[in-house]
């Protein structure tokens, strides 16, 4: 009788914690990199690979690092409320174009629009994993001091950019 004991309390404990696990929501894990400095980059420029774009080019500005891909599909969710963002002319609007070919990023932009000041090729993914990227799409708040204020994870909708992105930048801006 005790040699099932242990099995049965393992099954126990594991049920338990995937019951909990159902309960949580993957879209509010906070990131260990806000008030961080932003990790640095120097990556090609999507519209001109000859030239480069570096965290250190965008040093004293608020801006926004959007992270897409052609082949997302909730990129193009997505697509028109960074386009509207950008629009507002706030602040500068950054692509970073995580694990993509570029062509195909570039065609992508031309068919829905180029809501970006520029969008860097982050062919091998390796910048967004320092940024703690695991998933397309993902929007980061980088304030003048270098630090991410905010990251948002999945696709930005109306709503979210309107009750969260928007009081950070407007902070920030202020």
């Amino acid at each position: 009788m005790i040699r099932f004991a242990l099995p049965l309390a393992v099954f126990v404990l594991m049920v338990g914690l995937l019951w909990r696990g159902l309960y949580l929501k993957p879209k509010e894990v906070p990131s260990p990199l806000i008030d961080k400095a932003a990790p640095e980059f120097s990556l090609a420029m999507l519209d001109d690979p000859s030239r480069q774009l570096s965290t250190a080019d965008m040093s004293g500005q608020v801006w926004v690092l959007n992270v897409w891909a052609s082949w997302c599909v909730s990129c193009r969710t997505e697509h028109e409320v960074i386009s509207a963002l950008a629009a507002r002319n706030l602040v500068t609007v950054v692509g970073l174009n995580y694990k993509d070919d570029p062509v195909d990023a570039a065609r992508w932009l031309k068919q829905f629009g180029n809501p970006y000041a520029t969008s860097v090729i982050d062919r091998d993914g390796r910048v967004g994993i320092d940024w703690g990227v695991y998933g397309v799409p993902e929007t980061f708040v980088i304030g003048a001091d270098g630090m991410i204020k905010y990251k948002h994870i999945g696709p930005v909708t109306h709503e979210s950019l309107e009750q969260k992105i928007m009081p950070v930048l407007k902070e920030l801006l202020s």
